[in-house]
């Protein structure tokens, strides 16, 4: 009985600690894995050209 009341003890003191040791490494991933989209999303688009220049071609052909 006295075993279960130190574990169960252990468990509510070393909740907190639990929480940081599973939450920062996802938050760490989550960062990492943000600014490399980002980075591909922004060479994507300088390497393919999204057409914003033929819209405006074309408007000004109207006028």
């Amino acid at each position: 009985m006295m075993k279960f009341l130190a574990i169960a003890a252990c468990v509510l003191f070393l909740q907190g600690c639990i929480h940081k040791i599973v939450t920062v490494p996802v938050k760490v991933a989550y960062k990492t894995t943000k600014g490399v989209v980002k980075g591909t999303a922004a060479v994507v688009g300088a390497v393919i050209p999204d057409g914003d220049d033929d819209d405006n071609k074309d408007k000004k052909d109207q006028d």
